[in-house]
């Protein structure tokens, strides 16, 4: 069907900004399609925990499941720490709902956590007068990213979430044995320290109802990052060389056992073993910048860092920058004076690292993808403080 091979005609775009800013580069997402929302329920606390790490990974999960029964059919996502959102054809409807109940099975079982999962038609979104559009922006020549907007996205999770109509676009299992296929997902890295002093994560919604005014917050934004920051090279959260490969257990094993998809010891021992060994042969390639087949030492750090998806956009920005408390102090002055305005509503979270998940995929021409978030929160916690922020500019606390 034309509408399953949408996403693939899509054209790319190399510019993050001109395509966020230009309501010309977003096409509408089929009306036959479906939205696919998943979060971490208690995400916040889970953070709190210090569970940051296996609240991504869940995230990440989500993603490659869903990939992986898409098979070579190219289909959009973003990834937003806690959960993703996910975009899908009706072909690949049952399929994708296996995946997602497997991915919600291994949450409960593996780390006792609750992950929240639904599919709403885009039919129903337009019909309450939102839209999904979607773009594509060219990460690197192995990764072409979603972006989205439209207000549909975030229309679809209000729906998810709402005790009044979870039950009708929630999915459950109703007792059946669901199947989800986590080929490709990796963390070969150890936690990645900033580049400069700090990291952050931040999060910013324009206030108008009006998406050339909209266009015109973001693009402001863009002008003060630019101004305090630098071009995209001098605030990336990763470099070659702040990138080490792990080999502890403590750093490989959550991943090896997602793998082994076995209880069993022995199973679980094997799968991390085979990690370890996959980071040790990586390691002498890039040590002695040596080639076997497809993977060349030269460029596999050269190759991550080109991969990172620090940069996105669904209805909302977000970004993963590095820089120092300086820099971060001149954005925050114009962010919150802009939302003592009513023009924005932002949030950010402060770390001195990065976490970063992988998917490895042959399918699509989309050999990597490396989802990075800051430690420690993250995204999700600069969600909380800007949902914090919303609350009272729609009290109008934050006037005198």
């Amino acid at each position: 069907m034309y509408t399953d091979e949408f996403y693939s005609k899509l054209p790319s775009y190399d510019s993050f900004c001109r395509v966020v800013t230009s309501n010309n580069s977003f096409v509408s997402i089929p009306k036959d399609w479906y939205i696919i929302i998943t979060d971490i329920v208690g995400s916040t606390k889970a953070i709190e925990a210090g569970r940051y790490k296996d609240v991504n990974l869940l995230g990440a999960c989500s993603i490659i499941g869903v990939l992986n029964i898409a098979g070579n059919l190219e289909i959009p996502f973003i990834f937003g720490g806690d959960g993703a959102s996910i975009l899908i054809p009706p072909t690949l409807c049952s399929p994708a709902q296996q995946a997602l109940l497997g991915t919600q099975k291994l949450a409960q079982e593996e780390f006792g956590l609750q992950l929240r999962v639904g599919m709403v038609p885009v039919a129903v979104v337009t019909a309450h007068d939102y839209d999904v559009k979607v773009a594509k922006f060219n990460v690197s020549d192995k990764y072409q990213q979603a972006l989205f907007t439209g207000g549909g996205l975030t229309y679809a999770e209000q729906l998810i979430k709402d005790p009044l109509t979870s039950k009708t676009y929630e999915l459950k299992n109703l007792g059946l044995c669901p199947k989800v296929d986590f080929s490709g997902l990796k963390c070969p890295w150890q936690d990645i320290p900033s580049p400069r002093d700090e990291v952050v994560s931040l999060i910013v919604v324009a206030n108008s109802g009006l998406n050339e005014d909209n266009n015109h917050i973001y693009e402001g934004v863009f002008k003060q990052i630019d101004q305090y920051y630098g071009q995209q090279q001098n605030f990336h959260p990763v470099t070659p060389q702040n990138l080490n490969l792990a080999f502890s257990g403590k750093d490989l094993s959550k991943v090896a056992n997602i793998q082994s998809r076995s209880k069993n010891y022995l199973k679980r021992k094997l799968a991390l073993l085979s990690n370890q060994l996959q980071n040790l042969i990586a390691l002498l390639l890039i040590k002695f910048k040596l080639k076997i087949g497809k993977l060349d030492g030269k460029l596999i750090k050269l190759q991550i860092v080109a991969d990172t998806d620090h940069l996105k956009f669904d209805d909302t920005l977000r970004m993963v920058i590095s820089g120092n408390a300086s820099q971060r102090e001149k954005l925050t002055c114009y962010l919150e004076e802009n939302y003592r305005k009513g023009r924005l509503v932002y949030g950010l979270h402060v770390s001195d690292r990065v976490l970063m998940t992988c998917l490895v995929s042959e399918q699509n021409g989309r050999n990597h993808i490396a989802f990075v978030d800051g430690a420690d929160g993250g995204y999700a916690l600069a969600a909380k403080a800007m949902k914090r922020r919303r609350k009272l500019l729609q009290n109008q606390a934050i006037y005198p």
